[in-house]
């Protein structure tokens, strides 16, 4: 079972054999379709698991719509919907994935585990605006174009969670030429290299 208490997350034991079963399945599509790099999946549940749960623990409850850009292999957003799942239940969550192949392997995941999401298989810059209570990406893109899809994705009180490496700070400043935001870096709990930016108030410059 992946324990999440050391990033601040607990969930019930049906929660963390839902997790488990989704660590299953990414083990044995990875086989055929290349979700995550192979080497990553044998500390998966820090790598993956726990630094996409640790977001959680920043989100500030209740949260009408998460939406997740770029999801991959459903991280963070597959993630977090199996978690939201159990402490807000009434949240909708949004995956993001442009890849056909990903995107089938969410909609399976969410099947076998019995959450409900929904995954867009589309280019965001192609979706109509989500209007997003809570933005997330992982290894997407540079700050500035992920503040390009914010502009439009998140709801007007909305704040968005990025996962950024030790190059964050480079990140911001090339930010702050094309847009105002408020941003406070939170410390990675498992990646002493690593930030989580929480942005809001964003504004074009």
């Amino acid at each position: 079972m992946i324990d999440l208490r050391d990033v601040g997350v607990n969930v019930s034991r049906e929660t963390s054999q839902r997790l488990d079963d989704y660590l299953q399945l990414l083990k044995k599509w990875n086989q055929s379709i290349n979700l995550v790099g192979p080497t990553t999946l044998e500390n998966a549940s820090v790598r993956h698991f726990k630094d996409s749960a640790q977001l959680l623990d920043l989100a500030h409850l209740p949260i009408r719509r998460w939406v997740d850009m770029g999801s991959g292999a459903g991280f963070p957003g597959l993630v977090v919907a199996i978690i939201l799942a159990q402490i807000s239940p009434d949240t909708e969550v949004e995956m993001i994935e442009s890849d056909m192949r990903k995107a089938t392997f969410l909609r399976n995941v969410l099947r076998v585990t019995g959450i409900t999401a929904r995954v867009f298989s589309q280019r965001i810059e192609t979706l109509d605006s989500r209007q997003a209570d809570v933005l997330s990406a992982r290894a997407l893109a540079p700050l500035p174009q992920l503040l390009d899809f914010a502009s439009k994705h998140l709801s007007s009180n909305g704040y968005a969670l990025f996962q950024k490496g030790q190059t964050w700070e480079k990140e911001v400043a090339d930010a702050e030429r094309r847009w105002h935001f408020a941003f406070t870096p939170h410390k990675s709990k498992t990646d002493a290299n690593a930030v989580i930016l929480e942005i809001g108030d964003l504004a074009h410059v």
